[in-house]
């Protein structure tokens, strides 16, 4: 049987390697053979935009990627460099070019039957060209692709003659199906997303569903997070250093940030209101941060840390923003960025953290405390509004949890107990979705996740909001 997509993949990457071609290259992109998951594929497309490449998104890092697609991103981009070298070789041919396609795409692993016999029939139509070509006369590419397209017309794609079908018959219900189930890793978002909507969940990690490509606010906090990263890197303290230092380094890498996502912002105004607004926020972060030294020194011992973390026979994977060790006891702080809606007091936090509601900074401590370091402290580091003092959520780690209380304060307690509660929550999940039968996922019954949900014009089952429902 002739897989016509694996010979297009085969035809674009022919093309590129011979002419380039931006569309070209995100077909191939996206396409099943790329090593990408489709989902994060459609993300560097969406990221590029019309004004870029995306060469330029895998390069830069323009869209942030699960460690694994990243990889697979610049193993991609090394291919077509391979591909374009190997075609401008001296003594190049076509059979030389289809096989560098099979290696650097790994062809040995990942095809069918029907796939391996497209490719065996295209590898033996490189070697006619070949062998029908002129001694001494360089392989055009342009011969391969007519071969290609001829190969394609006259193999037949189905099992029978289109001529010969009879008119479609009544329709009748696709019979229900169980989803396939997950493998590989999990993070404590996706597992907040399911927690929060099942049906968000499917759609985002079942469906690989096309997301929108991002609002400014969302564009704002990863930059806001890159030029933390960068300025922390830089000073992981706040004492030995000028305070007016620290401004000018802080305010230089925010404007950095903002023009590495520059992109990302639909027009110049809504960029330029972005880029202020985060330049006023960072002054206060950085009076928070000189504050809190002076009080409690500390050292910054970590930004963007990859933890890594097996409970239950399931992989955990996620970033922490940073890390820090304080300077009297040694014990370490996870602290996690917030340019988005955040918890308005640690008792808040602390209920989406029994509700199950927030699995991310639960999956930190236990993946630092597997790491060795002596979690004391979990904090959420507000970055949104321009006009607010920095007032973080802090949660000191007990052995015991006390009685929840309804207090507006941002510092509080949290147990043990409670983060070994949602550790077990977590692997519940993590075994339903990799290894139970998954049937139905059910929409949320919470009309405020519906509100900035990309998948809400596609769920018709989605709660009436609170107005429409008690309005009538």
């Amino acid at each position: 049987m002739f897989s016509p997509q694996l010979a297009a993949f085969i035809r674009d990457l022919t093309n590129v390697a011979a002419f380039g071609g931006e569309q070209t290259v995100r077909r191939a992109l996206c396409a099943p053979y790329s090593g990408i998951p489709n989902v994060d594929a459609r993300a560097l497309v969406a990221i590029a935009g019309e004004r870029r490449t995306v060469r330029d998104a895998i390069e830069r890092e323009r869209v942030v990627l699960p460690r694994e697609s990243t990889l697979a991103a610049r193993r991609f981009v090394a291919a077509l460099d391979r591909l374009t070298t190997a075609y401008r070789a001296q003594g190049a041919s076509a059979a030389g070019h289809v096989a560098t396609i099979a290696i650097v795409f790994d062809f040995a692993m990942q095809l069918d039957t029907s796939e391996r016999e497209t490719l065996a029939g295209i590898e033996r139509l490189a070697g006619e060209l070949d062998a029908a070509r002129e001694r001494g006369t360089a392989y055009d590419a342009r011969a391969l692709l007519g071969a290609l397209d001829a190969y394609a017309e006259r193999e037949p794609q189905t099992g029978e003659d289109v001529r010969d079908l009879a008119p479609l018959a009544k329709h009748e219900p696709e019979p229900a199906r169980v989803v396939k189930r997950r493998r590989g890793h999990f993070s404590a978002s996706s597992l907040g997303a399911y927690a929060e909507c099942e049906r968000r969940w499917y759609y985002r990690y079942v469906c690989a569903a096309v997301e929108d490509r991002g609002s400014s606010a969302s564009f704002y906090g990863s930059a806001f997070h890159w030029a933390l990263e960068q300025f922390h890197r830089e000073f992981p303290r706040a004492d030995g250093v000028p305070g007016e230092l620290l401004e000018r380094k802080l305010e230089s890498y925010i404007g950095d940030a903002f023009d590495r996502y520059r992109s990302g912002f639909a027009t110049n105004v809504e960029y330029e209101l972005q880029r202020r607004r985060a330049k006023r926020t960072g002054r206060r972060y950085l009076t928070w941060f000189l504050e809190r030294a002076r009080a409690d020194p500390f050292s910054v011992i970590g930004t963007e840390t990859s933890v890594e973390l097996r409970l239950g026979g399931y992989d955990f994977v996620g970033y922490i923003d940073r890390l820090d060790r304080d300077d009297a006891t040694s014990a370490v702080t996870v602290v996690d960025y917030k340019t988005g809606s955040i918890a308005e007091s640690a008792a808040e936090y602390r209920s989406k953290v029994a509700r199950f509601l927030d699995f991310q900074l639960p999956f930190y401590y236990w993946a630092r405390t597997a790491a060795g370091d002596r979690v004391s402290r979990l904090s959420l580091i507000p970055l949104k509004d321009p006009h607010l003092s920095v007032r973080p959520i802090e949660l000191e780690v007990v052995p015991v949890s006390t009685q929840r209380s309804w207090s507006d304060t941002p510092v509080g307690t949290i147990g043990i107990d409670e983060l070994e509660r949602a550790r077990t929550k977590m692997i519940e999940i993590a075994a339903a979705l990799a290894d139970g039968p998954l049937e139905r996922f059910t929409v949320t019954t919470d009309p405020d996740a519906c509100t900035f949900c990309a998948y809400q014009i596609a769920c018709r089952e989605r709660p009436l909001a609170r107005e429409d429902r008690f309005g009538r």
